[in-house]
């Protein structure tokens, strides 16, 4: 249910980014580097395209107090944000940490200016994405506080961040724990764990070709499932003694040379004793529960049909005296419990990862899926099969591109619309291409449909108009594209698939041009569009019923229009005194609300008591294992409840916050929902670093109706299924906002 952002790029190469020894902080930007182009202990980029696009410097002229600030502007077409990040690489005690800084902006548009904070090792992060900072505004401080778990805490990564257009200045960076100067808060000394001082295979993996025989592939598999039940099932592992990628790269040759199956059963035995003894366990019993949602599934690991006795027989002890409470690699967020994957390097700066890693990358996210995605029963495949089918397309894939396109198709396959790989991705934006056209489009009616226009340039309203069918693009018809790209199209159903598809793939390429057939009025004609960069097009605007006005307003007069995207908590009391004498509200849900309304608009319509949604969570001690908790309800508010009737559009841009917001709005019986498919994305984000720098997420929790029905790639109970028409685009209608209005009307 929560938000992601550009913000994740930054997650993905800095969670795995050694931190910068230092034991002053910088906040005040007034100490330089040796040739003053930036503040001393500041990194100013990531990658060479975002300096490019958003060269960051230190002003000497613009500055809130002392000599300099630090400037970023959006100047090139290269990446979508740019950012500077400061690291404090210790651990401090104290339950809260506060960030204040200092911000001015000039013409910031298509995103956002401000502060971020986050602090590795929890899920504490902030990036004032729903409170951003747009426009041109003089000097104004800004506050960011998040709660700080000691326990977890590893470093404190904090800066300003532009998406979008414009520029943005920084300055007088305070940060505090408890209240109290970082420099002066008292820091924890930390130990580094065996597996961080294990960097034997930082660089490589020594193993660069892999020839694969029907042998081969069957040990490699054996391989995968026996290295993920030990990352996560091995004591001597969950204590961090254990660096599980080095291990993978020092018993991986010996798997390679076995030459049947007790040869490999010999090579994992020998490379299993010497991770240590497993302690017995005389309290651990199996879970016997009556909320069990999932059960572990352990793949081929006991079926006595690959692997020895006698290496089944060690992996059952290891499994009956489970005593795991913490693990290295894997926690579960606290108050909400989806997995947090800690301690995974990214090695970014592997573009295209040997052998080994392309392997290691298969191994990783096979293995988080198998025992921490609370969705594996949905996938549509034995998921055992897929670690064997992608074996060789991981081994053989021959460059960069291809292990990316593996590693999309991989992550498509668990159809999670909240999976795919996220940021700056330079290698998968290169083979996507950088221009689109200037026009709007999506699927109605099964075709590919102009529906308006994001830029009123290059005479493109004078080619296409809204209702034209798009039938081939550059002479490939339309049908067979889309059979090319869906198995790089993530998402949990094909409506979130054939939602993404226009932007992902179809209108978008590296060339200048692009040559469309087209439909209209049942005539066949050809255009020639005009491509822009994708950073000249407001993406952020796609759909915005009144994007220069509030998020709320009256609509013929008797009839409240609520847009989520735009809702503020604090204009709370303004929309309910606006609403106050109407016959109904519309509640346009197909956006992302910019703020969580369950515990603040809910009660205000809720008429009743109903629970709306249970969650199922998974298990450090018992890897595999989802229980589902009770129903939770929110209670209307002690007065002023709405008592017309409400009515919540949806349709596939309706996701994860979205749809739990939905849930719970209709709990209340007199809601409606009206609308298509939903994203069918729901929980809790979680993400994934993979070699390669390559970012994903997952849905982390899963999410359930009382009566246990599921919502992730079903989406939302809809009450009345309406969709567009094509006669409707053409005729400029909101049908589904039509359809709203007389069901509150009649």
């Amino acid at each position: 249910m929560k938000r992601f952002s550009p913000l994740w790029l930054i997650l993905g190469l800095l969670s795995c980014r050694p931190a910068i020894s230092q034991t002053q902080f910088n906040g005040d930007l007034e100490t330089l580097s040796a040739d003053r182009l930036k503040p001393v202990g500041w990194i100013t980029y990531f990658q060479p395209e975002q300096l490019k696009a958003y060269p960051v410097k230190v002003d000497s002229v613009v500055k809130q107090q002392g000599k300099y600030a630090v400037s970023i502007e959006k100047t090139g077409e290269t990446a979508d944000f740019g950012v500077i990040d400061y690291v404090i690489p210790k651990t401090f005690k104290g339950n809260k940490v506060e960030l204040r800084g200092y911000v001015k902006t000039e013409n910031v548009t298509a995103g956002y200016a401000g502060l971020w904070l986050r602090v590795d090792g929890s899920q504490a992060f902030d990036n004032m994405q729903d409170r951003g900072i747009t426009g041109t505004t003089d000097w104004k401080e800004y506050v960011i506080e998040l709660p700080y778990d000691e326990t977890k805490a590893v470093n404190i990564h904090l800066g300003g961040l532009l998406v979008g257009k414009g520029k943005m200045w920084v300055d007088n960076f305070r940060l505090f724990i408890d209240g109290q100067p970082v420099q002066q808060a008292k820091a924890i000394e930390r130990e580094m764990a065996k597996a961080e001082r294990d960097t034997a295979f930082n660089k490589g993996s020594k193993i660069d070709t892999v020839l694969l025989g029907k042998q081969q592939i069957s040990n490699l598999t054996m391989l995968g499932q026996v290295w993920g039940f030990i990352k996560y099932h091995h004591p001597n592992v969950a204590k961090g003694d254990v660096n599980m990628d080095a291990e993978l790269f020092r018993v991986m040759p010996a798997v390679l040379k076995a030459g049947n199956n007790d040869e490999l059963s010999a090579a994992l035995a020998n490379w299993l004793k010497g991770l240590g003894p497993v302690p017995k366990c005389s309290t651990c019993v199996p879970y016997k529960g009556n909320n069990i949602k999932l059960s572990p599934d352990y793949g081929q690991l006991f079926n006595g049909k690959v692997l020895s006795k006698t290496l089944t027989g060690e992996l059952s002890n290891m499994l009956n005296n489970q005593a795991i409470a913490k693990n290295y690699y894997v926690s579960l967020a606290p108050g909400v419990g989806n997995p947090v994957f800690t301690n995974e390097m990214a090695y970014s700066a592997m573009k295209y990862p040997d052998a080994g890693y392309r392997l290691l990358s298969l191994y990783r996210y096979w293995s988080m899926i198998q025992y921490y995605f609370p969705y594996k029963h949905l996938i549509a495949e034995n998921w055992n099969d897929v670690l064997v089918d992608c074996m060789p397309k991981f081994v053989r894939s021959a460059n960069a591109t291809e292990y990316t396109l593996n590693t999309l198709a991989l992550i498509a396959r668990v159809h999670d619309t909240h999976a795919n790989i996220w940021g700056s991705n330079r290698v998968l934006n290169d083979y996507k291409g950088k221009n689109a056209v200037p026009f709007k489009a999506k699927f109605v009616e099964e075709q590919l449909v102009v529906t308006g226009y994001y830029n009123d340039t290059l005479n493109v309203k004078e080619l296409v108009k809204p209702g034209d069918m798009i039938t081939a693009i550059n002479g490939k018809p339309v049908t067979e594209l889309i059979k090319k790209y869906l198995p790089y199209t993530p998402a949990s159903n094909y409506a979130a698939q054939l939602r993404d598809l226009p932007l992902a793939f179809l209108l978008r390429s590296s060339r200048d041009k692009l040559t469309l057939n087209l439909q209209r009025d049942g005539k066949q004609f050809t255009a020639i569009i005009n491509m822009l960069p994708m950073a000249k097009i407001n993406y952020a605007a796609d759909y915005d019923p009144n994007p220069k006005g509030k998020g709320f307003y009256l609509m013929d007069k008797n009839i409240g229009y609520l847009y989520p995207g735009k809702y503020h908590n604090k204009d709370l009391d303004a929309i309910k005194a606006l609403f106050e004498q109407t016959r109904g509200i519309i509640v346009d849900m197909r956006c992302y609300p910019s703020e969580f309304m369950p515990y603040t608009f809910g009660p205000y319509i809720k008429t009743n008591n109903t629970p709306f949604v249970k969650f199922s969570t998974g298990s450090i001690s018992r890897p595999g294992l989802f229980v589902i908790g009770e129903p939770i309800a929110i209670p209307p508010a002690p007065s002023g409840v709405y008592k017309g009737k409400i009515v919540v559009i949806v349709n596939e841009t309706s996701q994860s916050q979205a749809e739990y917001t939905t849930m719970c709005f209709q709990s209340s019986p007199n809601v409606t929902v009206i609308g298509s498919t939903t994203a069918g994305a729901d929980g809790n984000v979680s993400s994934i670093a993979l070699p390669g720098g390559i970012s994903t997420m997952i849905s982390g929790i899963g999410v359930y109706y009382p009566d246990g029905a599921e919502t992730q790639r079903k989406g939302v109970k809809i009450d009345v299924l309406i969709k567009p028409t094509i006669a409707g685009i053409k005729a400029g209608r909101d049908e589904l906002l039509d359809r709203a209005k007389d069901i509150l009307l009649k």
